[in-house]
């Protein structure tokens, strides 16, 4: 489990796709990391499978780069890095889990206040609420009123923006989009269900 609070941004060294998958290695300051500990890479879990000098190696399956912004990853592309929450951490942001429902676009970027307009599709659109949680990018920020059109607003304090790779982004980058699992769970929990 994660906290959306971003310890570190990192850089992609490299992704080498291939037919299970891919090979991602990130290049971070992010330490101490061990082998079999879990990181959210822009707010995706994965598993350390290997450490480099300065870097971290993670497998990533099919699924994974499907869903996500993985596949897109070019050498040099900053990404955000969070360790797992310890059992005795602080859950400073909200609960996330770091699997991405899918994928959003920057539609919009306001500078005041700092905010992201991101069109979602309306599988993901359904468990929005104002004021409640999302996670993008891995990053936990507070859903804004909805300027509707398919899209969603989020609020972005200044330390956020200058420590994540939000900064980075431009209208039209794809985004990673986490739905906060509350929402997820009473969505289902109050869906009809069949009772054959």
């Amino acid at each position: 489990m994660f906290t959306g609070l971003i310890e570190a941004v990192g850089t992609v060294r490299s992704l080498r796709k291939s037919a299970g998958g891919a090979r991602l290695v990130v290049a971070t300051a992010l330490h101490p990391l061990e082998v079999g500990e879990s990181v959210a890479v822009d707010g995706v879990c994965q598993t350390v499978v290997g450490l480099e000098h300065g870097a971290f190696a993670c497998d990533v399956l099919p699924e994974t780069l499907r869903v996500s912004t993985f596949a897109g990853y070019r050498p040099g592309a900053r990404v955000n890095l969070e360790r797992a929450l310890p059992a005795q951490g602080r859950l400073g942001g909200h609960v996330v889990n770091g699997h991405v429902d899918g994928l959003g676009a920057v539609a919009r970027i306001s500078r005041h206040p700092l905010a992201l307009e991101i069109s979602v599709g309306p599988e993901l659109l359904a468990y929005v609420v104002s004021k409640g949680s999302i996670a993008v990018n891995g990053v936990s920020l507070t859903i804004g009123p909805s300027p509707g059109r398919g899209r969603i607003t989020v609020f972005v304090i200044p330390h956020t923006w200058e420590h994540t790779n939000l900064k980075h982004l431009r209208t039209g980058a794809k985004v990673n989009i986490e739905i906060d699992i509350i929402a997820k769970y009473v969505r289902e929990f109050l869906r009809p269900k069949d009772t054959e």
